[in-house]
């Protein structure tokens, strides 16, 4: 191991952990700092009052092509508390139930016979969408990433029905953002390593504990054992400089620890704060300024019965987008069998049409589009509902936007920065926060003499799509 061996990790999300585990691994000496009470960052849970059980700040979906992912949680051991669902339910907007699940044929046709079953949409808009998914794989113009999806799709064929009930749905889960501000280069990747180029990249994966469980003592344990400091609660006020090199932070008690090496795994706003303004005002940083967030909102629901015969559902054609069975919670101050509220979380991505909105009203749409969705939830009484919003949630993917994502290495001697937001190579995902991670180890190793690949492989593309597709 190279002499500059003490590394600090500057932010407790997956972009942290990720570079923590994997320089933890390769021989570091690494420290963690998180400013909150937890680590996981955006991936959250608290306990809410009323009901009092614990609630995620959002639901969080990974999907089969997210391999960092993947292996990040196969390394830190919390794998067996996520769960992969290879069966999906969309709902359409007359309340037509289409079951998504693929077929046993090689990719890419695994998934047309799921799409050919879509009731909501005619043989004609079937394929009509398949030529625009076609054209928009093949496209030539993704690299470019100069165009929206909003304008894109228009111009390729698409009707607003389909838009609307196919393109709006499948693209704003998995991006969180509106048409309008994805670029045609992330619609594109959603669609080549989710839907095409492998059996898998579509499989959901979704966490079976709250994610203050899954993020919780059993991980904080897994890095004491590797030897990683884990310090919570430990705010960082300025990375100290020394020249053109950073050695050290500067906590928010004046506290000085020096290190080695820093890696900065903050949201993309909290990065020019914590250096002089001549720094501060580098294009580098600068850059990490002009990036915009968008928002997520999560509508919890405790209905007195059951008004959902699935686990989750894609709604289509409606305020929620989809929604996710949490089991029964017990009524607080009540005992027996049957006391018993049944839990609903229902995820609103890109949600800025909900800013201004009372939270009243946003509760009572969503509740009544639940119970409109099923027999069995006529008489269905809500007992309380909450409405979250993580307002800055994740990095807009609008057209050109990875022309300003700045990668690990900066300007600064011994500082790398990490995050979903930086240049990765993938939209603003637990995916892309695990490869930051990766990546910024990556780079510490290679300029301490010990290159080292930590990024995993893509997925394998099949040979039939590789052929069809030039993937």
């Amino acid at each position: 191991m190279a002499s500059e061996s003490t590394v600090l990790v500057v932010g407790g999300g997956l972009a942290g952990l990720a570079a923590a585990s994997a320089l933890g691994q390769a021989g570091y000496s690494v420290t963690l700092l998180e400013s909150r009470p937890r680590l996981g960052g955006r991936a959250s849970s608290f306990v809410d009052a009323t009901t009092e059980s614990p609630i995620d700040n959002c639901q969080h979906v990974s999907m089969g092509c997210c391999t960092n992912f993947d292996h990040f949680c196969e390394t830190l051991r919390i794998a067996h508390l996520i769960h992969t669902q290879r069966e999906l339910w969309f709902i359409g907007p007359q309340g037509e139930r289409s079951r998504f699940a693929a077929a046993p044929l090689p990719a890419p046709l695994h998934l047309l016979p799921a799409l050919l079953r879509l009731r909501h949409f005619s043989f004609g808009q079937k394929l009509k969408l398949l030529r625009g998914l076609t054209t928009l794989i093949k496209s030539p113009a993704a690299a470019q990433d100069e165009q929206s999806m909003a304008e894109w799709l228009p111009a390729h064929g698409q009707t607003a029905e389909l838009i609307d009930h196919f393109w709006q749905v499948v693209l704003v889960s998995a991006l969180s953002e509106s048409l309008d501000r994805i670029g045609i280069a992330s619609a594109r990747k959603v669609f080549a390593d989710g839907f095409v180029g492998n059996r898998s990249g579509w499989e959901v994966r979704i966490p079976a504990v709250p994610l203050d469980r899954l993020y919780g003592d059993e991980l904080t344990e897994w890095f004491t054992r590797l030897g990683v400091t884990v310090r919570l609660k430990t705010g960082v006020a300025a990375i100290e400089l020394q020249g053109e090199r950073a050695v050290g932070v500067r906590l928010r008690d004046e506290t000085l620890i020096e290190a080695d090496r820093i890696v900065l795994a903050v949201p993309q706003d909290r990065v020019t704060p914590l250096f002089p303004a001549a720094i501060g005002g580098r294009a580098e940083f600068q850059a990490a300024t002009a990036l915009e967030t968008a928002p997520i909102s999560s509508v919890h629901l405790w209905f007195d019965r059951a008004v959902l015969d699935l686990p989750h559902a894609v709604l289509v054609g409606r305020l929620s987008q989809w929604v996710f069975y949490r089991g029964e919670v017990p009524i607080p101050g009540e005992e027996g069998d049957d006391a018993s509220w049944h839990y609903y979380q229902v995820v609103i991505s890109a949600s800025h049409e909900l800013s201004g909105r009372p939270q009243a009203e946003v509760i009572d749409q969503i509740a009544k589009e639940l119970s409109s969705l099923t027999p069995q939830a006529e008489g269905a009484t809500l007992q309380h509902g909450r409405l979250v919003t993580e307002h800055k949630a994740v990095l807009s993917m609008v057209p050109g936007v990875d022309k300003l994502r700045p990668r690990p290495a900066t300007s600064i001697e011994g500082l790398y920065l990490a995050g979903d937001w930086t240049a990765t190579g993938w939209p603003s995902t637990m995916e892309g926060a695990v490869r930051s991670g990766y990546l910024a180890a990556e780079q510490i190793l290679a300029d301490s003499g010990k290159p080292m690949r930590l990024v995993r492989d893509e997925l394998p593309v099949s040979l039939l799509s590789k052929f069809l597709f030039n993937l």
